[in-house]
């Protein structure tokens, strides 16, 4: 049975490889884009020559607009030709705007720079995964995983990309200046996952003259990221669909036919019919509304879209707080971490998340996505538990944050692969997740900030303990929601009626195999 499944999932990708390289190269832009602007926050205030306060504001600019992007780009979706369009343009728009920002002395041309960053990121990461689940399906955690891995490691590269050219000293000459190496290193840590408060009483001076040379990280990372557009253009040209009249459905369902054949040729052939219907369930974008054709839509339809979307929405809200504020937790008593030290804590996390991503990809083939996603919660629940017990402990620290990254790594693209299994890869659910888990890292993000600067330090990790344990209370019941959702769909008459066709084509399958090897025995004894 193993073997089999190794020979569906190397045969699925042999027959869609391109698109798949290049749905993760783009999510590597996505990546690029996450982890850039915390390191270089401080180099972008001299540039603007704005205060501390304001120039956080473009943090706010670029994730709200993140959050839209992610709920408009299901819209892109409907064919094709579309999907690829929207990200050709998206990662072009990328380059585009790392190549601008060095150019972008004012504050607001900047917060627009950083809004149609995030426009872009939300279509990318909206259409990215929902295409994967389109081609994949049942098999679509392993690439996943493998897409989300991306996004870590574009979030590691940023980052040493931008150190070498980032001010150790206040970048803004005056003539009474007091900054110094270790507070700007200190400030910059600080406001690497984009916090927002508490930054009223630091005080760094805006008129002066200007030297920092954070203008080249930006023009190295826009030609990193400019063969991702070109990956894009070249396989919308291999597809065809730069020709005129061409019908951009058509190359979809060409490699949904050559997908079968591959199928065929390793004896797999059971899951034509399901090949079949995923062509004619994506032929708009509001078809997911629809089970069947007289039946409606019961209430377990909204509840599992919602109770995912939760899920993601605390997952993805326990990431962003953790990121923008373990440094803040660290240095504060009852810790007292030096500054140095401290800052290591956001590189061991994004670093954990992406090994945790890389080590679920070979776990995929194995296990489904509901064993591995509730092994992730309960690691994670386990983890912030024990981070609370051990609150006092520098070392533990160190080994929570690890094992936090570690287990909620694989939480998003499990989470994602159950809701669509569920639903039947409709497409809908992957919009929905997508834009939860946005609008949990950024409204999260707020209340932590405000719980911690009017509670203390320690509300960090009692914050990260409530909302683990309200995301796991939403997948339980999404498991509780799913099986009586699963037991309402068999019961329908469609459902039964896909069956049988499913099996009529296992029988016509098998009889036209049958039919050729009796043709070459006969042709074999007539020779």
């Amino acid at each position: 049975m193993k073997q089999l499944l190794n020979e569906r999932i190397c045969a699925l990708f042999r027959s869609n490889w391109q698109h798949t390289l290049t749905y993760w190269s783009v999510f590597f832009s996505f990546g690029l884009c996450v982890a850039f602007l915390g390191p270089t926050i401080l180099d972008l205030r001299c540039q603007t020559q704005s205060t501390l306060q304001e120039i956080t504001l473009v943090f706010f600019s670029q994730q709200f607009f993140l959050f839209i992007g992610s709920t408009i780009g299901g819209f892109f979706s409907k064919t094709l030709v579309c999907s690829l369009s929207a990200l050709a343009v998206s990662s072009l728009t990328i380059s585009v705007v790392f190549a601008i920002i060095p150019l972008c002395y004012k504050l607001l041309l900047l917060a627009f720079a950083m809004a149609v960053s995030g426009l872009a990121m939300g279509i990318i990461d909206t259409i990215s995964n929902l295409q994967l689940v389109k081609i994949y399906q049942k098999d679509s955690t392993v690439f996943l995983q493998a897409l989300h891995f991306f996004v870590g490691l574009g979030a590691l590269v940023s980052p040493l990309i931008a150190d070498p050219f980032l001010s150790e000293t206040s970048c803004v000459i005056a003539n009474s200046s007091s900054s110094n190496a270790t507070s700007l290193r200190h400030l910059r840590n600080k406001l690497a996952g984009r916090p927002v408060h508490n930054v009223s009483s630091v005080h760094l001076h805006t008129d002066g003259e200007v030297v920092t040379n954070v203008s080249y990280a930006f023009w190295i990372m826009a030609i990193i990221n400019l063969p991702v557009p070109i990956a894009i253009l070249i396989l919308m040209y291999r597809e065809r669909l730069f020709a005129c009249g061409s019908d951009p459905n058509r190359r979809l369902l060409d490699g949904d036919v050559l997908a079968m054949k591959t199928w065929g040729s390793t004896g797999l052939t059971e899951d034509a019919g399901h090949q079949k219907e995923t062509s004619r369930s994506h032929a708009d974008v509001f078809d997911c509304c629809l089970l069947g054709n007289a039946h409606g839509f019961p209430l377990s339809f909204f509840g599992i879209h919602v109770l995912g979307g939760l899920v993601l929405f605390f997952s993805d809200g326990i990431v962003g707080s953790y990121t923008g504020f373990v440094y803040t937790y660290a240095v504060a008593p009852p810790m007292n971490l030096p500054h140095k030290t401290a800052g290591y804590l956001t590189c061991a996390f994004w670093a954990a998340i992406t090994v945790g991503r890389l080590s679920a990809i070979p776990l995929s083939y194995r296990f489904k996505p509901v064993r591995l996603l509730t092994v992730s919660q309960v690691g994670v629940i386990v983890t912030l538990l024990l981070l609370l017990i051990f609150s006092n402990s520098n070392v533990f620290l160190f080994i929570g944050t690890c094992c936090l990254g570690l287990f909620i790594s694989s939480i998003f693209p499990c989470t994602l692969a159950f809701t669509e299994d569920v639903l039947e890869y409709k497409g809908c659910a992957t919009t929905v997740m997508v834009t939860s888990a946005g609008m949990g890292e950024m409204l999260l993000q707020v209340l932590v900030g405000s719980v911690m600067h009017s509670q203390g330090s320690f509300s960090f990790l009692l914050c990260g303990m409530i909302f683990g344990c309200l995301g796991f209370a939403c997948f339980v019941l999404l498991f509780l929601v799913q099986r009586n959702h699963k037991n309402f769909t068999e019961a329908l008459p469609s459902h039964s009626s896909e069956k049988l066709e499913q099996n009529g084509i296992k029988t016509c399958s098998a009889a036209v195999l049958n039919s050729w090897d009796t043709s070459e025995q006969n042709a074999s004894m007539d020779h």
